[in-house]
């Protein structure tokens, strides 16, 4: 996905905004939330299929996730806000995103409606690259069965992708939040495909145009998904100069009473200018251990060297394997 890294492409949020002729294109339809692997592979064949018809390859997409609109009180928490997900669906060599406002008016359409109205008067559709569970229409009635038919009478195809599988685990969104809901940053880099990785900016309180004097960084509020109260091995970005970090993620019990943060530890420091809108990316890497009460900031101190020692070998490991 590299060649794409940078990639700026249209977002159409709404159907009134797609312009006449827009087709024919060739799309994916779903929420999309990680771009994980599943997602890469069959956005990478929309945009393969559109480039060798000469049409466009597109995703069509939802704001907010259907399950905090129908379900608020279930809808799970979501690993990408939608700017992420937009920059990380332009890195798979699409050509735009559909991202429709999910509402009472689109959830009561009916299979059929959202296949005449949507994919074919709006955008066109030659194709569509769908996974095996895909579901849609009022209620979700309708699947890639009925889809196929749709296909057949409307003069698109239809071509059904099987679950990717990696090391013997079934790629998918939910999977994938559960791993980083636990902690298990390893197994979440084998469904996404990468790291996973929040960006924000920094907490506030630093002040405008400030220097980055000590090692420390705290995340500002973040209501996407974050791994479990821990330590862990990250790599923080910020404002485009990359370090290697030690990440607490959780309440800080040794100091009195809870109040929680994601503080970062730089361990190759260098002063950088920050303020409260630098962007910053923290990618984690590795879990080092469960938050702890210690009985003292002395004890915590011991186990904080104990923690940069092994995030510096793991760095140490990384270096070695790139040569």
């Amino acid at each position: 996905m590299s060649d794409h890294a940078s990639r700026q492409i249209p977002v159409y949020r709404s159907i009134a905004e797609i312009p006449a002729g827009f087709g024919p294109c060739v799309a994916a339809i779903g929420n999309f939330d990680g771009v994980h692997r599943g997602h890469q592979e069959i956005l990478h064949a929309v945009a393969a299929e559109a480039l060798g018809n000469k049409g466009r390859g597109l995703a069509i997409t939802f704001e907010p996730h259907p399950e905090q609109f129908l379900r608020p009180e279930q809808a799970p928490t979501l690993l990408t806000p939608i700017p992420e997900r937009l920059r990380l669906l332009a890195q798979t060599g699409i050509d735009a995103v559909v991202l429709l406002p999910f509402n009472a008016a689109l959830a009561n359409l009916t299979a059929r409606e959202f296949v005449e109205r949507v994919l074919v008067k709006a955008l066109g559709v030659s194709a569509l690259h769908e996974g095996g569970n895909f579901r849609f229409g009022h209620r979700a009635v309708a699947g890639v069965k009925e889809l196929a038919e749709f296909g057949a009478e409307f003069g698109f195809a239809v071509h059904v992708h099987r679950a990717v599988q990696v090391h013997g685990l079934e790629v998918s969104s939910s999977a994938t939040r559960a791993l980083v809901a636990e902690g298990d940053m390893r197994r979440a880099r084998w469904m996404l495909g990468r790291p996973f990785a929040v960006r924000s900016t920094p907490a506030r309180g630093r002040g405008i145009g400030t220097r980055l004097l000590v090692p420390t960084v705290n995340l500002a509020a973040y209501d996407a998904l974050l791994p479990a109260f821990g330590v862990y091995v990250t790599r923080l970005t910020v404002g485009g100069r990359c370090f290697q970090a030690v990440t607490n993620v959780g309440n800080r019990p040794t100091f009195g009473q809870a109040s929680f943060a994601v503080e970062s530890h730089i361990l190759d420091f260098e002063q950088v200018e920050l303020d409260d809108r630098t962007p910053l990316e923290l990618e984690f890497l590795l879990r080092l251990r469960g938050e702890s009460e210690w009985p003292s900031p002395e004890a915590l101190k011991a186990q904080i060297f104990k923690d940069v020692a092994r995030a510096k070998l793991y760095f140490r490991l990384e270096s070695a394997l790139r040569r």
